[in-house]
């Protein structure tokens, strides 16, 4: 099949890797990118990973500002796809530019549809305590992830999975999945199941503000917060007036009042929440790089019964 590729981060490369390994014909005509976007202290450009992947095996890259303004659908309706295939590329597709493959669009989203619908499904669903999660190969429509699916795989969410070890097998599944759901779309045999748009949940953009742990919750959750933020926007907490980043959680037992630091334990930090504690296993303070929590410590004695905020 003739396709283009869009996907902007990490997440999208083992599909589009797998895309140009395998034996099944395909030729990705382009890839689609967001645009290079400062990033770091010094706000350097940083290029996408598929733009990176893309023009080390000489396929053309396009990085529109725009999608609305018609000229991405000109460009692309002249190289005649069969087919659009999509994973996190991170903007809706208008209805012009859907029109453009004779076989439509196909999506790649890190969830079980109907749930977590939206930018972010990794991290809900480790946040929100799901046990399991999955990819499902999804036909764009005009809705949010609304359209009907062809293909699902499921995966267990183990106990001390972050967003970012999470994302990892993720994509790499959904890479295996979408090589092995392309040729039932193409020879049109793929049985496209609608969603149960009752039962549909939301996983919305993460904002930094997502990352502060709520200590008056309960320990299991706080835990869940704090490895469904990592890497992005990190968990942390506020201690003295200085915002701490905590890392590696573990329920454990102890008691006090709501983020009261109980001392330094084998699995690290212990801070009380409503039920129990949670140990992290390493932090970071301002300015500082992370670090094994007794190293943090040692640098920055923290008294205890101090409160984490």
């Amino acid at each position: 099949m003739r396709m283009v590729f869009f996907g902007t981060p990490e997440f999208a490369v083992p599909s589009l890797a797998a895309l140009l390994g395998d034996q099944g014909g395909h030729e990705v005509l382009a890839v689609v990118s967001q645009p290079d976007r400062p990033a770091g202290r010094g706000a350097k450009l940083h290029t996408p990973p598929t733009k990176e992947l893309g023009q080390e095996l000489g396929i053309a890259v396009l990085q529109p500002t725009k999608l609305r303004d018609g000229k991405l659908t000109e460009q692309l309706a002249a190289l005649a796809p069969d087919i659009f295939v999509v994973v996190a590329y991170g903007r809706i597709l208008p209805p012009d530019l859907l029109a453009v493959p004779r076989l439509g669009a196909f999506n790649v989203h890190a969830s079980i549809l109907p749930k977590l619908r939206g930018a972010a499904p990794i991290q809900w669903a480790i946040i929100r305590g799901e046990t399991v999660t999955g990819v499902s190969i999804m036909r764009i429509e005009a809705g949010l992830d609304t359209g009907p699916i062809a293909a699902v795989a499921s995966v267990d969410i183990a106990p001390n999975d972050t967003a970012g070890t999470l994302s990892v097998r993720l994509a790499a599944l959904g890479a295996q999945l979408l090589v092995r759901t392309l040729p039932a779309i193409a020879d049109g045999s793929a049985t496209l199941r609608e969603q149960d748009h009752a039962a549909a949940t939301l996983a919305p953009p993460l904002a930094r503000s997502d990352g502060h742990l709520d200590f008056s919750q309960g320990a299991a959750q706080v835990c869940a917060r704090a490895r469904g933020v990592d890497p992005w926007p990190g968990a942390f907490a506020v201690l003295a007036g200085e915002s701490v980043k905590l890392f590696d959680p573990v329920v454990v037992p102890g008691s006090g009042r709501a983020g009261e630091f109980l001392g330094l334990a084998e699995r690290g930090l212990v801070i009380a929440c409503a039920d129990a504690a949670v140990a992290f296993a390493q932090a970071q303070m301002p300015g500082r790089k992370r670090m094994a929590a007794n190293a943090m410590l040692a640098g920055h004695p923290i008294v205890p019964g101090s409160r984490f905020a």
